[in-house]
């Protein structure tokens, strides 16, 4: 998720936990803590495809937080005397507030490696687009309130309300994703065998759904919207270019991003480079990660240090999801 929702979010579950007392100091250190694992985007792996993949890695790993955030809550009940008063209700602010981060990243169409060091691939439920003001709002209110009026019962109800509406929002971006895949399979009728299907809520709503679904080397795309709820889902069909992937299969960044998006990328040639593309982010003729790795030779291509080429995506795309949303195309 983005920034502003990771801190509000750490700020909320801290200011929770805590006596009423804390509950402004809580605010400050949930919101460092709530945003502190992607200060991961500051290191440079080598190369684009490593800088995209290495993201939401170890500073994303529960195998990780949950240690550091013992560790952390040991050296604050040392040297800081509200932890010292009060360390159970500390120790719940500070490691949840670290948790609740990867965990809501997971609910995003990128995936977060929840349990890395092990090879599992990212998790990425995808069910709420990475930014959606509808989950951050009520977070947002309620940090604002708490901290005119840190010690009012009213204050705190506020605070505790805008978590509670923020959870309910997720779980309603579950419900919707069920459903939009129950269309989806219906929509496909009896064509389901050996298909993967991706779905994810198009920018900024739960209401409006992009799903891509990969049949060997074909894959579909098409839009659902919870406005029309008995609508059959229209599919595009589009190449994967699976024979591209199959001649660069050893390189290492094209592993690498086979495993990152879990199958869902396809390829092209651009200016004699070997372009791969993700197809969870973005829409068909504007995806947002588009990694060159390679270069046409002679007669093999040759792996290159990769780069990410840049995406096209503007503010009049969102009138393309609003016309989606509403039915107009």
């Amino acid at each position: 998720m983005d920034s502003v929702t990771q801190i509000v979010l750490g700020a909320t579950i801290a200011a929770v936990c805590v006596p009423k007392q804390h509950r402004r100091k809580a605010v400050l250190i949930g919101a460092m803590l709530g945003t502190a694992p992607d200060l991961d985007v500051f290191i440079d792996y080598g190369d684009a495809v490593a800088n995209f993949t290495y993201h939401r890695g170890f500073t994303h790993s529960l195998f990780a937080l949950m240690p550091f955030s013992i560790f952390l809550w040991a050296i604050l009940k040392r040297f800081y005397e509200p932890v010292r008063t009060a360390p159970g209700p500390w120790f719940l602010a500070i490691s949840l507030a670290l948790i609740t981060h990867p965990l809501l990243d997971a609910h995003t169409a990128y995936g977060t490696q929840l349990f890395w060091p092990l090879a599992s691939p990212p998790v990425m439920w995808s069910t709420i687009f990475i930014i959606d003001p509808l989950y951050t709002l009520p977070l947002l209110i309620g940090v604002i309130v708490i901290l005119i009026k840190p010690q009012n019962t009213a204050a705190f109800r506020t605070l505790a309300t805008g978590l509670v509406l923020s959870s309910i929002y997720l779980v309603w971006s579950w419900t919707a994703k069920l459903h939009v895949e129950n269309r989806v399979l219906a929509s496909l009728k009896n064509d389901t065998h050996s298909v993967n299907i991706f779905s994810t809520p198009a920018p900024f709503n739960t209401l409006l759904w992009r799903v891509v679904v990969v049949q060997d080397d074909n894959y579909l795309e098409g839009y659902y919207s919870m406005l029309n709820a008995e609508q059959t889902i229209s599919f595009q069909t589009h190449k994967k270019n699976k024979e591209l992937i199959e001649q660069v299969k050893d390189l290492s960044s094209v592993q690498r991003l086979e495993w990152f998006a879990q199958g869902f990328n396809k390829t092209t040639i651009i200016d004699d480079r070997l372009v791969i593309s993700d197809l969870r982010m973005g829409f068909e003729g504007n995806y947002v990660f588009n990694h060159a790795v390679a270069k046409i030779g002679n007669p093999h291509w040759h792996e290159i240090k990769s780069e990410l080429l840049p995406s096209q995506l503007g503010i009049e795309d969102l009138t393309i999801v609003w016309n989606k949303l509403i039915g107009k195309s």
